[in-house]
Formats: structure tokens, C-alpha cells, sequence
């Protein structure tokens, strides 16, 4: 693989010496516990109901979401019978599909687990070491909502919370330096931790956040 002054070079070159304006924002463990559940319940709903759709239509609607879900409080959502989420599929301006409104109910009564066993999700992902993110996003999947595929990196990264990203930019520069096989489905635990080692790697001999190694991997 390519080292880390490679990385910066290529993004140099691609654009230009004032590329480090185009890289993503990170929050400090501090900055990410402050924030309440309630936020990240809504950043979470936001994005399970952007995934397949046009994501401008989905924010145009979200003010409607926040409105008819009382702001995202976990313990009301966690709360809602079908009957409750049903009548909500009635309410004109938000999106009528019924998994994605299941989805909010069960993360929502994740989040008051992790209110009680981690101090909240924020708590929860400012002390996840960034080293270790493929395992976070695992935990997701598993304990969360239709997080699978790249939606808790998605989360993650719109939390603020450290996290490289795969999009399909990013898995063709590691195919391209053998660190993957193929460009899409690697999602096996085998190809995340290789994927993980590299990034550990660029981190270590660099210091910078993931997210910005891997902007900068999608720039080549």
C-alpha cells in the first residue's frame, strides 16, 4: 500500500495546495458527549430515511419528523405502539414507509439502553477508539435499525464523530493498492479489518483524523 506522503501528494496534485479546506470537520469525545440523545435519535432517522432517497427531499420534510416525533426524545419514540406509528404514516408531509418507521421506534429503545448502560449515545461513540471503528459500525448494525451497508458510517460521520468512509471512490483506491479484492460487498468482517490496519497505518504515521485520510483517498 501507498504511504501516508503519497496520500498528500496525490491530493496536492488533484486539488491543489489548499486541498485541507475540503475536508470533513471532527468533533472532540467532549463535543460529541454533550450532545442528547434526542439529536442523535434524529440523525439517525434522518439518514435511514435518506438511504434510497433523494436526500433534498428527505431534509425538506425533516422539520415535519421532528415536529410529529416530539423532538426525538427516545423514551416517547421507544413508546409507540403500531397503532401510535400507523396514524403517524397518515400525517400528511412525512414520508409513508412502514420499516423505516419500525426502524425509529427500535433505535429509540436502543438509545434508552445506552442511556442507562453508557451515559447515551454520545458518550457511547466519543470513547469507541477510532482504531477500532469497523467494530462500532458492526455494533450498529447488530444492536440498531437498518444501519447495515455504509448508513452507521453515514451517522457517524454526520455526528462528527471520527470515522473513514467507504464510498465507492474510496473502495476503488483500495482495490487499486491490494488491500481489497473486490470494490463492492466488501463488507466481510475479513475485508473491514484489513481496511482497518490500512487506515491505522496512514493514521499512525500521520496523526490526521480518518475522515480526512479517507477525503483525501476519495480525491485520487
Amino acid at each position: 500500500m501507498k504511504d501516508f506522503d503519497w496520500l498528500v501528494q496525490r491530493a496536492e496534485e488533484l486539488k491543489g495546495p489548499n486541498f485541507k479546506t475540503l475536508l470533513p470537520n471532527a468533533l472532540d469525545a467532549r463535543a460529541l458527549s454533550a450532545r442528547d440523545d434526542a439529536f442523535y435519535l434524529s440523525l439517525i432517522g434522518l439518514r435511514i430515511f435518506r438511504a434510497g432517497l433523494k436526500h433534498s427531499v428527505v431534509d425538506d420534510k425533516w422539520p415535519m419528523f421532528e415536529q410529529a416525533f416530539k423532538g426525538f426524545e427516545p423514551a416517547y419514540v421507544a413508546a409507540l405502539s403500531d397503532e401510535a406509528l400507523e396514524a403517524h404514516m397518515l400525517q400528511p408531509g412525512l414520508i409513508k414507509h412502514w420499516g423505516k418507521m419500525k426502524a425509529l421506534r427500535t433505535n429509540g429503545a436502543w438509545l434508552m439502553e445506552l442511556r442507562r448502560e453508557a451515559n447515551g449515545f454520545g458518550d457511547y461513540i466519543a470513547n469507541w477508539p477510532v482504531t477500532d471503528i469497523v467494530s462500532l459500525w458492526m455494533e450498529m448494525k447488530k444492536k440498531g435499525a437498518q444501519l447495515g451497508g455504509r448508513s452507521a458510517q453515514a451517522v457517524l460521520r454526520m455526528s462528527g464523530k471520527d470515522t473513514f468512509m467507504l464510498s465507492e471512490d474510496v473502495m476503488v483506491q483500495l482495490r487499486a493498492q491490494g488491500i481489497v479484492d473486490r470494490v463492492e460487498n466488501s463488507t466481510a468482517k475479513r475485508d473491514l479489518l484489513a481496511i482497518q490496519e490500512a487506515f491505522n497505518t496512514w493514521h499512525e504515521q500521520s496523526g490526521w483524523p480518518m475522515s480526512h485520510l479517507s477525503r483525501m483517498l476519495s480525491f485520487t
